[in-house]
């Protein structure tokens, strides 16, 4: 079977993970590569499809979810997409994407098969479906020629639980999308006041359990008591259909005036949001390499962050940050309490922020990462 070298399929469960990569998909075409998208129909593969008619994107529905029978018709168009195709390299990323296009890409002799791991689910999972999450990604290690764990954290899971035994190797400091140094500055919007009679923690994200909202709730509350000031900007989606917050910390969230539900935020609205606020908070239970965190840092904010993967590669404790215990409201409240009342330890972390992401996140290095370890595993055939 003839491939085209320099033919990549890169894969996503959902059509919002483009973003993950869109930027650099314009890079790799400059440097004589044709990338095709293939992810699950929806109104972000049609922007994006809007956006840049000249490239090819296949829809293959997936469900994020295991469903065994929607997941084997899903595998049947993979591999039809892989006959078809012919790529010489499949990259896929997100869990149920990873497991399908390694599947179907070993199946079709796909020569290079690369996943990239955002992030675990199973760490925090428990009983049969741990075990089940445990063999997914096992079978998508098995099924791939190179894993790319987005950070070190992700990779010594990997390794310790048998997951992988291939050789991985983190890229750069990790991330896999980098941030825009320029569009997340805080010199752009210089109208944007802080108020000064206010002291303004956030979280942005989606409004759910695995995020830490219960104890982010809580903890804000015992503090806004003491230090009636302050106030909490929840920035986000509710997903209470798949892990919802508890009822009680959701009849806070709505009754306790200091906290604010803005909802969704986007673009500059969302940048914003960073602006006006005093200190970042993501008490998150499991992450990959969360992109809300380093943002924070670019415009300027330091940050508490519970000492998971991604989280405590971003934020080095006391000097741009501070990391406290996941799902300990109590550590929490007194991490977000040190931030309030220390104006000195605060203000050095936020001088800190910036340029800390700017030296291992900047997007242009992150994406110069990727693009060099194409090269080299290609030089290797």
């Amino acid at each position: 079977m003839i491939r085209n070298k320099k033919k990549i399929i890169r894969s996503v469960t959902v059509p919002q993970s483009i973003s993950f990569f869109e930027e650099i998909m314009m890079r790799l075409k400059d440097d004589g590569y044709e990338v095709i998208v293939v992810t699950s129909p929806g109104k972000e593969l049609d922007d994006f499809n809007h956006r840049h008619p000249q490239e090819k994107t296949i829809e293959v529905p997936m469900e994020r979810h295991i469903s065994f029978t929607k997941d084997v018709k899903s595998l049947c168009q993979m591999i039809k997409v892989m006959r078809n195709e012919k790529p010489y390299m499949v990259h896929s990323m997100t869990p149920k994407a990873g497991l399908l296009s390694m599947i179907a890409a070993w199946l079709t002799g796909v020569p290079m098969r690369i996943h990239t791991f955002t992030g675990l689910v199973w760490p925090t999972s428990t009983g049969i479906k741990r075990r089940i999450l445990m063999a997914t990604d096992w079978l998508t290690c098995a099924c791939a020629t190179h894993v790319i764990p987005e950070g070190q954290g992700v990779l010594d899971d990997l390794k310790n639980h048998g997951i992988c035994k291939k050789p991985m190797r983190v890229l750069g400091y990790g991330n896999v999308m980098g941030v825009d140094m320029e569009r997340f500055n805080p010199t752009r919007f210089a109208d944007v006041k802080k108020d000064e009679n206010v002291f303004r923690y956030l979280f942005v994200g989606r409004i759910v359990g695995d995020k830490g909202i219960n104890e982010l709730v809580e903890a804000f509350v015992r503090l806004n008591k003491e230090y009636p000031e302050t106030r909490l900007a929840l920035v986000g989606e509710s997903e209470a259909n798949l892990d919802p917050v508890k009822s009680e910390i959701v009849r806070l969230m709505e009754t306790t005036s200091s906290i604010d539900l803005c909802g969704p935020k986007y673009g500059d609205n969302l940048l914003k949001e960073y602006l006006k606020s005093d200190c970042f908070v993501m008490p998150s239970y499991r992450e990959g390499f969360p992109n809300t965190v380093m943002e924070a840092g670019a415009m300027g904010l330091p940050s508490i962050v519970t000492d998971i993967n991604g989280s405590r590669e971003i934020i080095i404790n006391g000097e741009n940050g501070l990391i406290v215990p996941s799902k300990n409201a109590d550590a929490l409240y007194k991490a977000m309490k040190i931030m309030l009342i220390n104006t000195s330890i605060r203000e050095e972390m936020a001088t800190n922020a910036r340029p800390l992401i700017n030296n291992r996140f900047e997007k242009s290095f992150v994406q110069k990462c990727l693009i060099s370890f194409y090269d080299d595993i290609l030089k290797l055939r």
